[in-house]
């Protein structure tokens, strides 16, 4: 069942992305894209800087798949000197095999120190060549948000993140600024707390909803589709990973477990809130 997250500029995407970063970043991903989109992913997540698009794009040519089924985001690294948006963009168009992505996000603040508005004027202007259907951001937080809304004609559609539990606290002004301007807001660790940060105190109440909604459902839940629904529910568009088929199809089926209530949405935010575990060192860090 297609489920998607409708952005501000008339575009929509699938709610949850195959990414192709961490385990994949520097690697061939022909292999586990292949298997994503075999097993019903239909959204793939990459970067010029994780130096895989090239396997994205064969990944994409040997699965079969039309280019309407398929949703593809990858984003802006640090530009040489000389270099433009647009340039970076058809190199990447290029190493994908593509006329066009379907979303292009500015990677990180911290490579376009001094030039962040520029920056985003060139974006504005590759998207409105057709060659990125829809333009957003990536580690921007309040400070970077604002830069660029200060000289934006189009406002970003996506602003994608490190989200789960243990950074959502810090996260919540970043946030709230998306949501004023209807940027959705894309999450990458959704998973931390069970994979990075197992132990803390996030733990017992994924359990405690995982065995209520299992009791609801009639059929297994896992505690990754917990925080997936969590996230889901609180409007994030979902990054993840898998190199297990079976996990793959877990992480999909998520949109058929059942929601979680009020109370358990906020009870993972209050335990969360106990830690502030990063599981990612963003470069934007230093630009704040």
């Amino acid at each position: 069942m297609a489920s998607f997250i409708h952005l501000n500029d008339g575009n929509q995407l699938p709610w949850i992305a195959f990414g192709t970063g961490s385990a994949l970043y520097g690697h061939d991903a022909t292999e586990s894209v292949v298997r994503a989109l075999d097993n019903g992913f239909t959204h793939i997540d990459t970067a010029q800087r994780y130096r895989n698009e090239e396997s994205v794009g064969r990944a994409i040519k040997l699965s079969g798949k039309s280019r309407e089924e398929l949703y593809v985001t990858t984003k802006l690294g640090k530009l040489e000197p000389g270099e433009t948006v647009r340039d970076a963009l058809l190199t990447s168009l290029r190493n994908l095999n593509l006329e066009y992505v379907d979303s292009y996000l500015v990677h990180n603040p911290a490579h376009h120190q001094g030039r962040l508005g520029q920056v985003w004027k060139e974006m504005e202007e590759v998207r409105r060549e057709g060659l990125a259907r829809s333009i957003g951001v990536s580690n921007f937080y309040v400070q970077h948000l604002e830069e660029v809304l200060s000289v934006a004609t189009i406002t970003p559609a996506v602003n994608q993140i490190e989200l789960h539990a243990y950074v959502w606290k810090e996260a919540k002004p970043t946030i709230a600024l998306a949501n004023e301007h209807d940027i959705v807001t894309s999450s990458y660790g959704g998973l931390s707390p069970i994979v990075r940060f197992p132990g803390g105190p996030v733990d017992a109440a994924i359990q405690q909803i995982r065995a209520r909604l299992e009791e609801t459902r009639g059929a297994p839940v896992s505690e990754g589709q917990v925080l997936i629904k969590w996230l889901k529910q609180n409007g994030v568009l979902v990054v993840t990973t898998s190199s297990k088929a079976e996990r793959i199809r877990e992480y999909l089926d998520t949109i058929n477990v059942p929601d979680l209530t009020e109370d358990e949405i906020k009870l993972i935010e209050a335990k969360g809130a106990e830690r502030h575990w990063k599981a990612y060192v963003s470069l934007s860090c230093a630009y704040l």
